[in-house]
């Protein structure tokens, strides 16, 4: 897996190409700001994009900015975002970039089999979100407008798909079979008025309805 990295804190870059290459990946590029991330990107054609989102010359969401442009001129590329803290509008933007995304709070990715699985997810297309980012967007959605449709358990298997997970791992987080979180699903995009059009495509489209992205 080649991977372009984008960390304005050079202590903290070096730490994460360490700790990339133990997860299994080959860095190809490591820069500090996200005009440099961008034009990484065009050059080596990476799996993936890891990001800060704040970087300079303003420290506020240039990183996210970065990746957006990315998905828009190297499409296909798979981001995973990096941030200190939970940033609901900088993860509603990058969820609108479609599949393929992830947003990790920096403390989980010390965890290295966290990173990797992260890192695998995003490249094969899928979602992944840090369970404290999923929680405060879905509070967010709440004041806004709550998904009374779905029942407690519902919410539960909608909760464990923001983050990314498979069929089978919400089986087993939820201790419920396979068969149980198909029918949960089934049930979600029906409450959610998502018609069929491809499992995948419509979890992206629960998520975001979830998410109130």
């Amino acid at each position: 897996m080649r991977v372009v990295l984008a960390e304005d804190s050079l202590l903290l870059r070096e730490g994460l190409v360490r700790l990339l290459d133990e997860a299994g990946a080959t860095v190809v590029a490591a820069v500090g700001d996200g005009e440099s991330l961008v034009t990484a990107v065009q050059e080596h054609k990476p799996d993936v994009a890891v990001v800060d989102v704040r970087m300079p010359p303003s420290f506020t969401d240039e990183g996210l900015r970065a990746a957006l442009e990315v998905r828009r001129t190297v499409p296909g590329t798979a981001i995973l975002v990096l941030s200190q803290y939970v940033e609901e509008s900088y993860a509603s933007d990058l969820l609108t970039a479609g599949g393929g995304v992830g947003y990790l709070l920096k403390d989980r990715v010390s965890k290295l089999a966290d990173l990797s699985d992260a890192l695998q997810r995003v490249v094969d297309g899928g979602t992944v979100l840090d369970p404290e980012v999923v929680s405060a967007l879905f509070a967010h959605r709440r004041r806004r407008d709550p998904l009374a449709e779905l029942s407690p358990r519902e919410r539960e298997v909608m909760a464990l798909m923001a983050e990314g997970r498979t069929n089978t791992a919400i089986g087993r987080a939820l201790v419920i079979s396979q068969g149980a979180v198909e029918k949960h699903i089934s049930s979600i995009f029906t409450k959610l008025a998502l018609p069929p059009s491809g499992d995948d495509h419509r979890r992206v489209m629960a998520v975001l309805t979830w998410l109130g992205v």
